[in-house]
């Protein structure tokens, strides 16, 4: 894993790169097809005041044309630049290479279907991490963008915390769509880890950043509105169940675990899939994560990041753990309700 040198992308449209030498924050956005809800992101962030920022577009792949309307919205600009990768990096390492492009102090990160719900969002974040030092990131409220309900397929964090959706809370991961990191956090935490690709990046990233002390806060306060169609909350198709089983075991392993202690997880992932008719991704997800864990090497110098401290496993405890109950409560919740009810499991009366 490597946060850079990258190689410097293409620039399509747009500055250069940011007006000064000091500013408050970068807003990254990575794209890939999806032009108009891009494009409205893209409006989003520029239309954010109260702070100094510069907005970075990170093609991964788009056709030609969601490409060139891209580069219509910010032909011109002096506070944003479209660029285009060499290939789809995935959400972790387009995120590490969007990032490297500036130098904000303070990276906001904004799915390409999701908007600042105000035009001092972004201010209001970076005026949090700027309150409490040992803040490594801020965690957005993750709201529908249609209803302005809270996003339930993004909430990321224990079920009984969802009563406390509005407030603020110590956090042990944060989601993707919309969050706040300090920069010199994400470079002395190294990033994101290219190999996930996508699925469980912040909680790899999150983790991390805890063991070298710092916190993770969500600020139900600061929010984002994200573009999610109610009747597809969860989505079996393509490979997304593969990265969510291989990711999460890899995380572990990378952590210390070992593949034996994994397997009551491992089994529990294999019952949900094979409920939702993708057993066989889950299966090869669990020799993905084996291989990805033997191949994985830490930089030089950053083995500790990787052994979890008293310090770091306690925050863990207290800021997740306690809210998810004992192993006979988590096994029910994750692995039993999986499972089909009686009435409906063949033979059943």
């Amino acid at each position: 894993m490597s946060l850079g040198p990258f190689p410097p992308p293409r620039r399509i449209a747009g500055a250069d790169g940011p007006a000064g030498e000091s500013y408050d924050a970068d807003v990254i956005i990575l794209a890939l097809d999806r032009a108009e809800e891009t494009l409205a992101a893209i409006a989003s962030a520029r239309a954010q005041r109260g702070v100094s920022r510069h907005v970075w577009i990170a093609d991964q792949g788009s056709a030609p044309e969601a490409l060139a309307a891209l580069a219509r919205a910010v032909e011109g600009a002096a506070d944003a630049t479209l660029v285009r990768l060499d290939r789809n990096w995935g959400v972790a390492g387009g995120r590490n290479r969007a990032t490297a492009l500036g130098r904000g102090r303070v990276v906001f990160a904004l799915d390409n279907d999701a908007e600042f719900a105000t035009a001092d969002t972004l201010a209001r974040a970076v005026a949090a991490l700027d309150a409490e030092p040992d803040l490594a990131a801020i965690a957005c409220r993750i709201l529908v963008h249609a209803t302005g309900e809270d996003d339930l397929s993004s909430w990321g964090y224990p079920a009984a915390l969802l009563p406390r959706a509005a407030g603020s809370f110590d956090a042990c991961t944060f989601v993707g769509a919309g969050h706040a990191i300090r920069r010199a956090d994400f470079e002395a935490a190294g990033g994101y880890d290219d190999a996930l690709f996508f699925c469980w990046e912040e909680y790899d990233f999150a983790l991390r950043a805890i063991n070298l002390g710092r916190r993770i806060r969500y600020r139900g306060d600061i929010a984002v509105r994200h573009k999610v169609s109610p009747e597809q909350r969860v989505a079996w198709s393509g490979t997304r169940w593969f990265h969510f089983v291989r990711n999460r075991l890899y995380i572990e392993m990378k952590f210390g675990a070992s593949p034996l202690a994994l397997l009551p997880r491992f089994l529990g992932y294999q019952a949900k899939g094979a409920r939702n008719g993708v057993l066989a991704q889950g299966l090869r997800a669990g020799l993905a994560a084996l291989a990805l864990a033997r191949a994985f090497r830490p930089a030089p110098g950053t083995e500790a990041l990787y052994r979890l401290s008293p310090a770091a496993r306690r925050y863990l405890a207290a800021n997740d753990a306690r809210h998810r109950g004992g192993l006979l409560t988590r096994l029910r919740r994750e692995v039993l309700a999986t499972l089909p009810a009686a009435a409906a499991r063949p033979g059943a009366r």
